[in-house]
């Protein structure tokens, strides 16, 4: 996938992830863009975890599916950082 589709996949799963989750979490557009690839990566290698039992580092696709696995890890992205930005 290229670096504009990454851009744009993580620009979305990072903004409809934090519309999702309740609460402020702050940032710009670049952190949400961050948060999203972040999610991309979380939820890819989640997915292919439960589907084919191997840890493998992989993204989710620039497709719907692709979508909702990447505003998954990107929800699971924002709860792990509110719990280190907690803790410190």
């Amino acid at each position: 996938m290229g670096l504009i589709a990454w851009a744009v996949l993580g620009l979305l799963a990072g903004a409809i992830a934090k519309a999702i989750y309740p609460g402020s979490q702050g940032g710009g557009i670049l952190a949400t863009m961050l948060l999203g690839i972040v999610g991309a990566f979380l939820g890819g290698s989640l997915y292919t975890l439960l589907t084919t039992s191997s840890l493998q580092l992989t993204a989710a696709g620039l497709s719907i599916g692709g979508l909702v696995v990447a505003v998954l890890g990107a929800i699971l992205a924002i709860y792990l950082w509110g719990l280190l930005a907690r803790s410190a």
